[in-house]
């Protein structure tokens, strides 16, 4: 089996279990790639690792990408994957790892698990992000959510939303949130927005600090077109953040969401159930 592993530089405390982790998978005959990045800090740190060879990411063609991290390391890795819809097994060596499918001291069920291909794979849809302005977005689809932005400085944002070309508001405020039910547990989440099963096709519209008491969070299928053009009376520009990376635009600017055209293969254990994830990770109940 052919495993590609991505992963973040800052991961000190879990240098034994990653290496655990990759001993164990070539014991079980798996060959290794890693993103250039990350097999510089493990060749560092683990000089003895002589069997993992560096990939470009023109040259992806493994069976299943591991992403050593947190939830910020998975984004990063399903954006370089793009459109090659490989599974990704998130390992969570970070903080909340919402998206992961196991935790990284749990290494060596976790390479038995790959290679012998005994998980499951869901399908996550994106937003396809566009603009009306010449500007290089920081990323092109969003896996979690697209927020826009008042700038720290800045006063009262105005967003003119519709749907399929039909007014569904102007909010006024912070910002707005567009989350993916992948993301309604991420910053969704923490500006009142609702949890939504990530096998659900829609998107959720949060708003972020609006200046109206009956202005409320609202869910719309993924099969519509949403789009939003700003507007500020003391601003000139605003920010255009996508799955954390963000970009500034001129006030006026038209931003156009719809759904991508292909998803992100998110694998997990074959156990797994939504409602554990909610339990495990916000700790309901306790």
């Amino acid at each position: 089996m052919n495993i590609a592993v991505f992963g973040n530089i800052y991961q000190d405390n879990h240098i034994d279990a990653i290496n655990g982790l990759l001993c164990a998978l070539l014991n079980e005959g798996a060959t290794i790639v890693a993103e250039k990045h990350f097999y510089e800090y493990i060749k560092e740190r683990l000089p003895e690792m002589t069997m993992m060879k560096i990939v470009c990411d023109d040259s992806i063609e493994p069976n299943i990408v591991l992403s050593i991290g947190g939830d910020g390391t998975f984004l990063k890795t399903a954006a370089k994957i793009g459109e090659r819809e490989v599974p990704i097994f998130g390992i969570n060596s970070g903080h909340l790892g919402f998206l992961s499918g196991a935790q990284i001291d749990e290494y060596k069920e976790v390479a038995k698990t790959i290679t012998k291909g005994d998980f499951m794979v869901e399908n996550r849809i994106l937003l396809e992000v566009n603009v009306d302005r010449d500007v290089r977005l920081p990323k092109k689809f969003a896996l979690n959510e697209v927020a826009i932005q008042k700038n720290a400085s800045a006063s009262m944002l105005s967003m003119h939303t519709e749907i399929n070309g039909s007014q569904l508001s102007t909010y006024h405020g912070d910002g707005m949130i567009i989350a993916t039910p992948t993301g309604s547990t991420a910053y969704n989440l923490s500006v009142g927005g609702p949890i939504v099963h990530p096998a659900c096709g829609c998107w959720v519209i949060s708003p972020n600090a609006a200046h109206s008491l009956t202005i409320r969070p609202v869910v719309v299928p993924d099969n519509l077109e949403i789009t939003v053009t700003t507007s500020s009376q003391r601003s000139s520009d605003f920010r255009l953040s996508v799955d954390g990376d963000s970009v500034c635009l001129p006030i006026g600017t038209t931003i156009t969401l719809r759904k991508a055209n292909h998803v992100v293969k998110v694998a997990q254990y074959k156990d797994y159930l939504f409602s554990k994830t909610l339990r495990n990770k916000l700790m309901w109940g306790r």
